[in-house]
C-alpha cells in the first residue's frame, strides 16, 4: 500500500470554488496538512478547517510537496503557476504540480515541460461528476503523465474520485476531458430536443422520461437533466459559461487538427444564445432554453389546442 494512503502529507490546493472547494475539504478530511489559496473569499467550510491560509501561490508550492490547482481556463492556470508569486517560484526539485483544472490540451504539454525543467513533475488530472461529484467525491478523474508520477498522486486522486484512469502522457488527460465534454454536450442537447417534443406532442414529459430511463436511451444526463429541465432547475452544478469554455477548446482543436465537429458547433451555438439571453451562469441544462425560444414553446406549458 502506498505511504500516501497512511501518512499525512504536505499538500497544497489552489483555487476553493464550486469544485475546488470541496476537494480540497476531502484532503483535509483524511488528516492530511493542505497549504490553500485562493483570490476569491475563503469558503465558510476551509475557513473553519485547519486547512492553512497562504498569502500567495508561492507560499503554497514552498510548503506543500504537491500542489493542487483547481482554476476556470487555460489563462487562469498558466497566471497561477508562472506569473511572480506563483507556483514555479515557490518550487524546489522533487515536488509535483496536479492540474486538475479543464484547459487546452496544447497549453498543458507546455506547462508540464516549464515544471520539469524546474526538476518537478507535473500531472494534469481534469475532473467529470460537477459539483455532486466533487461534494461526494465520486468524480471521474482523467490523468495524463508519467506512471510513477502517477502511482504517487493516486491515493491522494482516490479522497476524491472513483473513476481514475492514466490516460497517456501530459496533455492526453486534458484530451480525454474534452472529448468527456463533446459527448455531455451532445447528450444534453438530445435529451433537450427529445424532453420538448415529447411535451409539444401532448405527454407527459416526467412519464416519458420515466419510461425512456428504461430502455436504451437511458443515461446519466436523462437522469439529472432531464430532470432539472421538467422541474425548471437551472441553479447552477456546471456553468454554461465554463461548458462554452471547454467547447471552444474542443473546435479550436479539432480546427488545428482538421477534425469536424458538426454537431460540437451546433452545441456550442445553443449555448451561445442561452448567453445571448442572459444565460451563461444558468447550469448548461439549461442549454433547452435555447431550442424553447425556437420552438415558441417551453417544457410543462400546456400544449395549444389542434384546428
Amino acid at each position: 500500500m502506498s505511504t500516501a494512503s497512511t501518512s499525512p502529507q504536505k499538500l497544497g490546493f489552489i483555487g476553493l470554488g464550486i469544485m475546488g472547494a470541496p476537494m480540497a475539504g476531502h484532503l483535509i478530511a483524511a488528516g492530511h496538512q493542505v497549504f490553500v489559496h485562493t483570490l476569491h473569499k475563503y469558503p465558510e467550510a476551509i475557513a473553519a478547517s485547519p486547512a492553512v491560509r497562504c498569502d500567495s501561490a508561492a507560499d503554497v508550492a514552498r510548503r506543500a510537496d504537491i500542489v493542487f490547482v483547481m482554476v476556470p481556463d487555460t489563462p487562469d492556470v498558466e497566471a497561477v503557476l508562472f506569473t511572480p508569486g506563483g507556483v514555479a517560484e515557490g518550487l524546489s526539485a522533487g515536488k509535483v504540480v496536479v492540474d486538475m483544472s479543464s484547459i487546452s490540451p496544447i497549453a498543458t504539454k507546455s506547462f508540464a515541460a516549464r515544471i520539469n525543467q524546474l526538476g518537478c513533475e507535473y500531472l494534469d488530472a481534469p475532473v467529470s461528476g460537477g459539483e455532486v461529484g466533487a461534494k461526494n467525491a465520486t468524480l471521474s478523474i482523467m490523468v495524463g503523465g508519467a506512471q510513477a508520477t502517477f502511482d504517487r498522486v493516486k491515493p491522494l486522486f482516490d479522497l476524491m474520485g472513483k473513476n481514475i484512469t492514466l490516460v497517456g502522457g501530459n496533455g492526453d488527460g486534458q484530451t480525454a476531458k474534452v472529448a468527456n465534454q463533446i459527448i455531455v454536450a451532445l447528450n444534453i442537447e438530445a435529451v433537450s430536443e427529445a424532453l420538448l417534443f415529447a411535451a409539444r406532442a401532448g405527454a407527459d414529459p416526467a412519464r416519458v422520461r420515466a419510461a425512456l430511463m428504461g430502455g436504451f436511451a437511458s443515461s446519466k444526463i436523462l437522469e439529472v437533466h432531464g430532470e432539472r429541465m421538467i422541474k425548471r432547475s437551472f441553479d447552477p452544478g456546471f456553468r454554461i459559461e465554463l461548458h462554452q469554455k471547454d467547447l471552444n477548446l474542443a473546435l479550436s482543436s479539432a480546427r488545428a487538427l482538421g477534425v469536424s465537429l458538426p454537431n460540437t458547433a451546433t452545441a456550442q451555438e445553443l449555448f451561445n444564445a442561452c448567453a445571448a439571453h442572459g444565460g451563461k451562469a444558468w447550469d448548461h441544462s439549461a442549454m433547452v432554453r435555447a431550442l424553447e425560444k425556437l420552438a415558441n414553446f417551453e417544457i410543462g406549458q400546456t400544449p395549444p389546442a389542434k384546428a
